[in-house]
């Protein structure tokens, strides 16, 4: 593919053949991705690959504290909820996208919680990738923000290998079950995980694509001749 083909093709991927993803190709999409930057080239970022067994009993875990009332114990600062605003607008009209294409009813509670459960089993992917970042920089925005550029090159690497993902804080929301199912050692921070497999093209949330905002609303210039 070319990079253009990449950018503008990928979706997020949230139905996946049950298909394993071999390591190799795991391999390569890592290593595509770490190439992204980072701040003086510190690379904070370490990553555990979870799959079979474990993953399952990550899933479980999840799931089951969530669902029995658990607060949620990710590492990373999380807003609740967004206020009116754009913020939110977007928000609200991916979620009508999605569940316009699943055929979820405003009313249906059954079938909303069926979705929020989708999320905290992560999507029911082959593979779980968990991204951490040395504890010993934890509370500089720096390092979350070169974890984000590195998210985002796996994402875009995987695609261009046939993968598809999708990046997802609702299945490290209960922090001590991913860490001791994925042995993560303490000196780790948990920051996200995504969910990677062979995207299912009949699941239809895997058809949406989402907007993005005018380039003229988000971009200023200064200093250009008209």
């Amino acid at each position: 593919m070319q990079y253009d083909d990449v950018v503008m093709g990928r979706r997020s991927a949230r139905g996946f053949l049950k298909k394993p993803v071999p390591k190799d190709v795991i391999k390569d999409v890592i290593g595509l991705a770490m190439r992204a930057p980072s701040s003086f080239n510190t690379q904070p970022w370490n990553m555990t690959v979870v799959t079979g067994d474990a993953l399952d009993e990550i899933r479980r875990g999840n799931v089951e504290r969530n669902v029995g009332g658990v607060p949620h114990s990710r590492e990373i600062r999380v807003r609740h909820a967004y206020d009116d605003g754009p913020h939110r607008s977007r928000q609200i009209e991916v979620a009508k996208q999605l569940f316009g294409v699943m055929g979820i009813e405003r009313h249906d509670k059954d079938a909303r919680n069926d979705w929020i459960l989708r999320g905290f089993r992560q999507f029911d992917a082959p593979v779980s990738i968990v991204i951490t970042y040395d504890r010993s920089v934890h509370g500089d925005d720096v390092a979350p923000f070169d974890c984000g550029g590195l998210a985002n090159a796996i994402v875009n690497a995987a695609w261009s290998r046939g993968l598809g993902c999708v990046i997802n804080s609702q299945g490290i929301m209960q922090t001590p079950v991913v860490r001791e199912h994925a042995a993560i050692d303490e000196d780790q921070v948990i920051m996200i995980c995504i969910a990677m497999g062979y995207p299912d093209d009949s699941f239809p949330a895997n058809a949406v694509v989402t907007n993005r905002k005018p380039l003229e609303e988000a971009v200023t210039f200064v200093g250009f001749e008209d």
